[in-house]
């Protein structure tokens, strides 16, 4: 006993208009996505070359997505979907989603002026308000950030428009300020002489620029100075932190005194310190501790 296919509606629907149909959905789906992805690599690469790793990044989406948007509308149109139907249904979607998505838009527009001013890329170190890290991708919406204390931070397009954005690795190389104090006693002449033998002998240290030493001023325990000196930017930390154990270790054994925060009370050179006695008043006899309460 064998199966009617036209009882069951199966012979219309497999006809060979509709086979071929399902071949040509097909094969625009395969060859689309095909192209769309070649077009895409082939835009980053381009990118790539003048713009960076983000402009790379950007531009594949920018070419894969409306390519790939084509076709679907060629799918659709095969599958019988009137064409000014879609378009039109697409101009009222497209409204609706932009009175509903100002901030993605107005973070779009941001992300557009960062590919073209590209005051950072990727694998910098920038600082963003309070947020310190290194730009993992330039997204059309967001910045990824990886913090030191390995977090992940998005933060909106608009937002790095808009506020101060520091680039810690823009430049090859960087400057250390240091902050050092020593007691009045000590000869600045011979402070400033110790300091530069120490830049001397840290092969981190730069000769161009030159180490430079400024005298801040007399503070309240101590001689204030800031010297500084020059490291490339791989090395800064390690300059920073190495420097500051040098300069400790010059100063004892040269016997440079770094002071600590004190007050001293001070009466002129001609005076003797100022005599201080705990005495106990004579008008009044000592309060019985054994003794209640008076009546």
């Amino acid at each position: 006993m064998g199966i009617d296919l036209e009882s069951l509606g199966v012979s219309g629907w497999l006809s060979p208009e509709r086979l071929m149909t399902l071949v040509r959905i097909l094969l625009i789906l395969l060859v689309g996505i095909l192209l769309a992805r070649l077009a895409g690599r082939g835009a980053a690469r381009i990118a790539l070359k003048r713009g960076g790793p983000q402009a790379a990044m950007v531009m594949r989406r920018l070419v894969y997505w409306p390519l790939l948007a084509i076709v679907l509308v060629m799918v659709l149109h095969q599958l019988g979907f009137k064409l000014g139907v879609l378009l039109g249904a697409a101009g009222v979607l497209t409204v609706a989603i932009g009175f509903a998505s100002q901030t993605s838009a107005s973070n779009l527009i941001s992300g557009l002026f960062l590919i073209a001013e590209r005051p950072f890329v990727v694998g910098d170190i920038i600082q963003v308000a309070e947020v310190t890290g290194q730009v993992l991708s330039i997204d059309l919406l967001s910045v990824k950030l990886r913090t030191f204390d390995n977090l992940f931070v998005r933060v909106p397009n608009e937002e790095i428009i808009k506020t101060r954005v520091t680039n810690l690795t823009h430049f090859p190389i960087r400057r250390v300020d240091l902050q050092v104090g020593v007691a009045y006693k000590e000869d600045l002449g011979a402070v400033k002489d110790i300091l530069f033998e120490v830049a001397d002998r840290n092969p981190l240290c730069l000769d161009q620029p030159a180490p430079l030493f400024i005298f801040k001023g007399y503070g309240s325990s101590s001689l204030d100075m800031q010297f500084s000196v020059w490291a490339k930017r791989e090395n800064y930390l390690e300059l920073r932190n190495g420097i500051y154990l040098e300069i400790k270790r010059a100063f004892d054994e040269r016997g440079v005194e770094i002071p600590f925060p004190h007050v001293s009370l001070y009466a002129g050179s001609a005076t003797e310190p100022l005599p201080v006695r705990l005495a106990e008043r004579e008008d009044r006899p000592p309060r019985d501790r054994a003794a209640g309460p008076a009546d």
